[in-house]
């Protein structure tokens, strides 16, 4: 089963390019983020014409995500728990049925934190201690669950192009890497990482300065990966040739197999 991250930098700007993408690379599952659009206009018969079903968590203007599915969803989840006032969608968990068991998709859009002497860093750090929690639980059910999302978060220095010109942002703090490595000690195994340790692996490239063109990346889309997930984990992939298409996102899409033994089914 093919299941797939990537930031699409608002998804009615980019609906050619999703289209066309999910035709290209048939992913089972699709998980998005920064789709910028409410519930109701996302462009959802477009989607659903090509075999999907969706389910969406959106808000005007920026945020909002969403998950794309040729599996019929056995339940939604939507909101990260832990934070009544928190009103940014940014979080939505489906629940699905494979031969070997309940796979659980999580489609997430952690805040960037920036600027870091703003409320913005604190919420950043707060919002990755609550997903720490709900981790924590979910991994007490001994199901598959895949955490898929755009996490603003550059692990190692190995994973930018010029680490030194990240000191001062929000995405490789070491508060922020530290909250990053809390919850992947929780047992769960960063997909990308587990068949590589390559430098030169990136899945942004900002807009600015030809920043694609010099290869000048960065790592802040991952996968990670429960136990029951990693055991069936076949291959983990970047689909780096997205970024060069006409009016890109400025992520592309990261990729997993795992091996659930599952026949695809058709779309309700």
């Amino acid at each position: 089963m093919k299941i797939v991250t990537w930031n699409i930098n608002g998804v009615r700007a980019r609906l050619g390019n999703l289209t066309h993408w999910l035709s290209e690379s048939q992913p089972d599952i699709a998980c998005l983020q920064e789709i910028k659009t409410v519930d109701d206009q996302f462009p959802r018969a477009e989607v659903e014409a090509l075999g999907y079903n969706v389910e969406t968590h959106g808000q005007k203007g920026f945020n909002g995500v969403a998950i794309l599915s040729k599996l019929p969803f056995d339940e939604v989840n939507r909101g990260l728990p832990g934070d009544d006032a928190d009103e940014q969608a940014r979080f939505i968990e489906g629940v699905f049925s494979t031969d070997r068991g309940a796979l659980r998709v999580v489609s997430l859009y952690l805040p960037n934190g920036n600027p870091i002497d703003t409320e913005k860093f604190p919420y950043k750090l707060s919002w990755m201690e609550r997903l720490q929690r709900w981790t924590k639980q979910r991994l007490e059910l001994e199901e598959a669950l895949v955490l898929a999302g755009d996490y603003n978060v550059i692990p190692e220095p190995k994973d930018a192009r010029h680490p030194e010109n990240w000191l001062g942002d929000a995405l490789f703090q070491p508060e922020t890497r530290q909250a990053f490595r809390r919850l992947k000690s929780l047992g769960l195994t960063e997909a990308v990482r587990a068949v590589t340790d390559a430098t030169d692996v990136y899945t942004f490239w900002d807009y600015q300065a030809g920043a694609w063109q010099k290869n000048n990346g960065i790592r802040i889309d991952h996968l990670l990966l429960s136990p029951e997930a990693a055991d069936v984990l076949v291959s983990a992939s970047i689909e780096k040739h997205v970024r060069a298409w006409e009016k890109p996102s400025d992520h592309v899409p990261v990729a997993i197999d795992l091996n659930l033994g599952l026949p695809v089914k058709a779309a309700a």
